[in-house]
């Protein structure tokens, strides 16, 4: 995996600005992994998928990942800190086996399979259709009582656990503690994005300072084109 440029980030923000949140995140690491196709990439399970984001997050931008939500009691805005490289540092296989439930079986979901219930809004409706398509050994269930979903889930997250990251917070003010996910997707492109305005904050500076265009300016190491920038604004 390599790490993305200014120019990489770029052109991911301008192309991926119209997309899904599902297919940026494929985009970026089909641009970070040589020979990657989105195609090939969705069909990932999503615990192998979150872990290669998060390895392209630390590759690009550090491991240190800083983040803010806020407390669902009070409103509180909580910052916190964590680790990419602890998050994604649990190996596992890259093709997990599928779970057998009651005579059934069920493989890992894939980015493929979320972008197909993307416009389905009802949650537990989302969650059975799921299920019906990552079913290997029949025809779908059809109706699933709400402990069947539960098991299920269970057992596949077990299955794939870096399908999910699971942050468990406290409200500092009002001790509130309560349990938020990570999306590796949003957090990896809100960092492209920014990432890509600074780029083009650069190649305006340093253009209409010297005329340069912006090969030329995107050609030179970040830290360059920071000391030509300060230069400009001294």
């Amino acid at each position: 995996m390599r790490a993305l440029s200014a120019a990489d980030c770029l052109d991911l923000w301008e192309r991926g600005s119209r997309l899904h949140p599902l297919d940026r995140g494929l985009l970026a690491l089909a641009v970070a992994l040589p020979g990657a196709t989105p195609g090939a990439l969705a069909d990932w399970p999503l615990g192998r998928r979150n872990r290669a984001l998060a390895e392209l997050r630390c590759a690009c931008f550090g491991a240190r990942m800083m983040a803010w939500t806020a407390c669902p009691a009070c409103g509180e805005k909580l910052e916190f800190e964590m680790d990419g490289r602890t998050l994604a540092a649990e190996r596992e296989p890259l093709a997990p086996s599928p779970v057998e439930i009651g005579g059934r079986r069920y493989r890992p979901p894939t980015t493929r399979d979320l972008a197909g219930l993307a416009r389905e809004k009802q949650p537990e409706h989302a969650a059975a259709r799921l299920l019906d398509v990552c079913r290997v050994d029949g025809e779908p269930d059809g109706m699933l009582s709400d402990e069947d979903l539960d098991e299920i889930g269970d057992r596949l997250a077990m299955a794939d656990p870096m399908a999910e990251t699971r942050l468990a917070l406290q409200c500092a003010v009002c001790r509130h503690e309560w349990i938020e996910s990570l999306d590796w997707i949003e957090f990896l492109w809100t960092e492209i994005e920014a990432r890509a305005r600074r780029a083009l904050f650069e190649i305006h500076s340093l253009a209409a300072a010297y005329g340069w265009t912006q090969e030329q300016i995107l050609a030179l190491s970040d830290t360059r084109r920071a000391w030509y920038v300060e230069m400009v604004q001294s």
